[in-house]
């Protein structure tokens, strides 16, 4: 009998935490580009990573601004929307992406910047519906990419992802991070399809191109 259970409890928990990321991966079928293959979008979205203790970009963020950065010099972007946390007044993610960007060589003109993408789900979410995004191209590390194509197509942004895989990360981090996919791609799931939860939200801000 405690067999039984134990097996039951098995096979529940994997239909409940297995299937949600099996509907994602599905979901990003060819939808998953390089910055040679992705076709033309008029607009990027850079999500949010983490910064360190003096308030630079992750090397996560990094990769991912870095990835953003080619996809404009390649004439495949002509704006990028960066997305990320700042309920803090010391945590400006959106702030830090610009500076490294910056760096890089993007305009400042061709940065937008989201202060309320809190969370996967708050990025497409407000990128669809104050930022007036479409369509884009998603740019986000592997383990990310296929949740967040499936969320954002999921409130009506069409999008295409490209990989910010730049480097060859930790083990331990990267073995963290797709293990945490897994709950995540649950609530995600559950967001996009059944709680449909109102993020931060504010005025209109339709992005403007040439």
């Amino acid at each position: 009998m405690i067999l039984k259970l134990i097996i039951l409890l098995l096979l529940t928990a994997i239909l409940v935490f297995g299937l949600p990321r099996l509907i994602t991966a599905i979901s990003s079928i060819n939808k998953v580009k390089s910055v040679a293959t992705a076709t033309p979008h008029k607009i990027a979205i850079v999500f949010g990573a983490g910064l360190l203790r003096d308030g630079t970009p992750s090397p996560v963020l990094k990769d991912r601004v870095a990835t953003a950065a080619q996809l404009y010099f390649a004439g495949k972007v002509q704006k990028i929307l960066m997305s990320g946390d700042n309920r803090f007044v010391d945590y400006n993610e959106p702030a830090s992406m610009q500076a490294y960007a910056l760096e890089l060589g993007i305009p400042e003109d061709a940065i937008i910047l989201d202060y309320a993408g809190r969370r996967t789900y708050d990025t497409c979410y407000r990128a669809k519906n104050i930022f007036g995004v479409d369509q884009a191209i998603l740019v986000t590390q592997k383990y990310h990419l296929t949740r967040a194509l499936f969320t954002c197509n999921g409130v009506g942004l069409n999008s295409v992802g490209v990989s910010a895989d730049m480097r060859t990360y930790h083990p331990h981090s990267l073995t963290y991070w797709t293990i945490r996919e897994i709950p995540a791609s649950l609530v995600a799931v559950w967001q996009v399809w059944v709680s449909h939860p109102l993020p931060v939200m504010g005025e209109p801000e339709p992005i403007i191109f040439d």
